[in-house]
């Protein structure tokens, strides 16, 4: 819950203090239990939000996320995740960035299927 709640906070945020705990909110994506870790990873759209510097810090932190989760149980469920919430702050800001780099990330993906549902994220767009 801490996580959804700083990201909530981070739009308010003049001190741009979620630069220093971005790491923290990055690793309760990563929680054993991963009904928790998918809530915490779901949020941080928010923070996108906030200004130029949180966004290229979430851009970052996900693709490293997006890359990384191959090896993890519920990887495609991650992935989907990851893309639903750039769709979300594309929406939200109108940033070509964001649509562009979700786009080549769904292009990482190796099976066909998976890459078919996760253009669908992104239809209509």
């Amino acid at each position: 819950i801490a996580a959804q709640v700083l990201s909530n906070l981070a739009k308010s945020d003049p001190e741009k203090r979620m630069l220093k705990d971005f790491p923290e909110l990055l690793a309760a994506t990563k929680d054993e239990r991963f009904v928790t870790a998918r809530h915490s990873l779901q949020s941080l759209w928010k923070i996108g939000l906030a200004g130029n510097e949180q966004k290229e810090m979430l851009l970052k932190g996900l693709e490293n996320c997006f890359k990384e989760c191959i090896s993890e149980k519920n990887c495609t469920l991650i992935r989907y995740d990851i893309l639903v919430l750039l769709r979300r702050l594309f929406d939200s800001s109108k940033d070509e960035v964001v649509k562009k780099m979700a786009l080549g990330w769904i292009e990482l993906e190796q099976e066909e299927k998976y890459k078919k549902k996760y253009r669908t994220v992104w239809r209509k767009v």
